[in-house]
């Protein structure tokens, strides 16, 4: 549970937020094969929302099961690289991804003590 709400949060402020407030061209075409064009997005290149789901995902299941959140850490990692590789993204619109989805991690693991004062 804690992982879905990661990475929707997460999902949510790349697709919603940060991709409206920072309109970036994907990479030149010339820059990524003919077969990764057929699938390459249209929407703004600014910041991977693949990249911040994967990392939200593994902060959150981090803060509740360490050892499997850290494997997913790890395992996010490939994702950022693939979004490079693949030409859907520059390296900076990845590591805003991360930190998108770290801090939407930690949004979410404080959500329920921030609601619980408020109800106070």
């Amino acid at each position: 549970m804690t992982g879905a709400a990661g990475m929707t949060t997460a999902l949510l402020l790349s697709n919603l937020v940060t991709k409206h407030l920072y309109q970036r061209r994907r990479p030149p075409s010339e820059w990524v094969s003919p077969d990764a064009l057929r699938d390459r997005p249209e929407s703004s290149s600014f910041s991977s929302g693949h990249t911040a789901a994967a990392f939200a995902f593994a902060g959150a299941v981090g803060s509740v099961w360490p050892p499997v959140g850290a494997t997913c850490g790890v395992l996010a990692v490939p994702v950022a690289v693939e979004r490079v590789h693949s030409g859907a993204h520059y390296p900076s619109d990845v590591a805003a991804g991360a930190a998108l989805g770290l801090a939407s991690a930690a949004l979410v693991r404080a959500a329920p003590r921030l609601l619980w004062r408020r109800a106070l």
